[in-house]
């Protein structure tokens, strides 16, 4: 089995500045891509940033610009750098990624979620 736990949510003001981190652990055998999600009340979950293990990166136009994704393979862990903040950022953010446990079996898996509040 495979967790992924997030850190680094909160409250910050419009303009602020936030960095998000998850740690993959459990039976992994290659990660494919990790990748940041987000859903705000009453909205369908969308995608924030991916990053695949070769460090191709790609981002949400809303994010674009302000939004930095990275990623230690050694370490199994994804973040996301998120600057010039709006309100309209503030939503859930879900980490994810797809993982294979051995040479033929992948699966994908989610992280339990972090707060992300932005104040205008």
């Amino acid at each position: 089995q495979v967790q992924l736990v997030e850190s680094g949510g909160g409250l910050v003001q419009a303009g602020g500045s936030l960095s998000l981190s998850c740690a993959a652990s459990g039976n992994i055998f290659r990660i494919i891509a990790m990748g940041w999600y987000r859903q705000a009340p009453g909205k369908e979950r969308e995608l924030v940033a991916t990053i695949n293990a070769g460090g191709a990166t790609d981002y949400a136009d809303s994010v674009k610009g302000r939004t930095t994704i990275s990623r230690d393979n050694a370490a199994n862990m994804v973040y996301l750098q998120m600057n010039n903040l709006k309100p309209e950022d503030t939503a859930v953010y879900y980490c994810e990624s797809r993982i294979y446990s051995d040479y033929t079996t992948w699966d994908e898996y989610w992280g339990q979620g972090t707060q992300v509040t932005v104040s205008s």
